[in-house]
């Protein structure tokens, strides 16, 4: 008889906790409970990429109805119902929530709702419940952070704040060009929203993303009016009105606008677990620091997902929860790899890749390397006058001729890159991609079609 409760309990019920959960009690039979005070599917299902991917969609419909004049389409647009779309959105999370809560039920995991923190290696306490497990697995995520800058609180929103908004915004300024940022600049840009974009570097995106395509997407978002402030930090922000708010910048420069979203940044959602009372380590980052294993410092204790801040994608968490279980109690030698994630960014144009940037590729292999680019319209936008361009881009290790890198920006980036994604991670080669018979006409063709380098 095992002298605890449970087998596993697991902290935070978002992607890798309920999948942890999931196959720890449905597939290998173990004792399983999961504690979330919030709700189930974490930031991506609720306040992530589900109900952004949801809004992208959204103003993809505003500018198809530009698009369709060039094929002769003559209604002009319809007006937006933001309050039916914010329902309908609300709605589909509802369903999503059910059906994670109808997962957990068939494979006989036990929820506590609430707050969750440790009393010992073995034991978590949720409300005025007190609960010992052999193991207790951290999945708990990341949270959105504002900076101390006066107004700021007051003022200033966050992503999870940008899926509720009671009106679609007049003027949004967007601080910060990450992903999550330049995402929202695109939907609501698209929705016919004034949008200022303020941030410190003098380049968008960070240095995980390939030059060419930062370039490359800074000069298509601007040529849809978004407008772009390099080297540049707010100093405070005042309230004008009800509806209207006046942002002064460090370069004496003030802007108005009704809405001001702070994308600067997430960190490990740590706060009231009780790490240190109880010894788990983390780094100055405020992430658990876990071994290959996804185990702390303390042997019964593991963590998966944003809270390690390792890769913060969702598809990440999922992948090591369910290897990490399979690990423990499903005598599986499995684990995942880090090497060519793909990722995808659901700006306009979307952006996508897999592999290496080219920085990464000569710090690795020097000069060993061939470059091919292409740049160009597609079809479909000729024909409705819209000016957005694609951009693709093929690493190739010269010595081998391996692929090591391929990066998009164009429309349905992720949705191409995803299947290339899979050759890469097969050790597919540029004589692979040659001896490939494209799919005519399509965008996706043009990565089997590049024969000249670039450089």
């Amino acid at each position: 008889m095992s002298p605890y409760d449970l087998d596993l309990f697991v902290i935070g019920a978002g992607s890798g906790g309920v999948r942890a959960a999931r196959i720890a009690a449905g597939k290998h039979g173990v004792r399983v409970a999961i504690a979330e005070e919030r709700f189930y599917g974490g930031t991506c299902v609720n306040v992530g990429c589900v109900p952004k991917k949801v809004m992208t969609y959204l103003s993809e419909y505003s500018t198809g109805f530009e698009d369709a004049k060039g094929y002769g389409w003559q209604s002009v647009k319809p007006p937006l119902d933001w309050k039916q779309f914010i329902e309908r959105k609300n709605s589909e999370i509802e369903r999503l929530n059910s059906i994670y809560e109808t997962m957990l039920e068939k494979a006989g995991v036990t929820t506590y709702w609430g707050h969750a923190s440790l009393v010992d290696k073995h034991t978590v306490r949720v409300g005025d419940k007190t609960i010992t497990a052999e193991r207790i697995l951290i999945a708990t995520g990341g949270k959105v952070t504002i900076p101390p800058i006066p107004g700021a609180q007051e003022y200033g929103l966050t992503s999870d704040d940008m899926f509720y908004l009671d009106e679609l915004p007049k003027q949004l300024i967007v601080v910060g060009v990450g992903y999550i940022g330049l995402e929202f600049a695109s939907i609501f840009n698209g929705l016919g929203t004034d949008v200022h974009v303020i941030y410190r570097r003098n380049q968008i995106l960070n240095e995980g993303f390939d030059n060419d395509i930062r370039q490359f997407l800074h000069a298509e978002m601007e040529k849809k009016g978004i407008k772009f402030y390099p080297e540049a930090q707010i100093e405070k922000i005042e309230k004008i009105s009800e509806k209207c708010y006046k942002t002064t910048l460090n370069t004496e420069k003030t802007i108005e606008n009704s809405h001001i979203l702070f994308a600067t940044g997430r960190k490990p959602n740590i706060d009231g677990l009780n790490l240190e009372k109880i010894g788990v380590k983390t780094n100055n980052k405020g992430a658990i620091e876990v071994n290959q294993d996804e185990q702390t410092n303390i042997s019964s204790i593991y963590a998966v997902g944003d809270v390690t801040d390792r890769i913060t994608l969702t598809p990440v968490a999922l992948a090591e929860g369910h290897a990490l279980v399979d690990r423990l109690y499903g005598d599986q030698d499995r684990y995942i790899s880090y090497e060519n994630v793909p990722s995808a960014m659901f700006t306009t144009p979307n952006v996508s890749n897999v592999g290496l940037t080219e920085d990464q590729a000569h710090k690795k292999y020097g000069n060993d390397i061939d470059i091919y680019t292409a740049n160009f319209r597609g079809m479909k936008k000729i024909m409705a006058n819209n000016e957005e361009r694609t951009f693709m881009k093929l690493i190739v290790q010269r010595s081998t001729d391996k692929v090591i890198g391929l990066h998009m920006a164009g429309e349905d980036a992720g949705e191409i890159v995803q299947g290339f994604a899979t050759a890469i991670i097969a050790g597919a080669t540029k004589s692979d991609f040659d001896h490939t018979i494209g799919i005519h006409p399509t965008a996706a063709e043009e990565f089997v079609t590049m024969r000249e380098k670039t450089r």
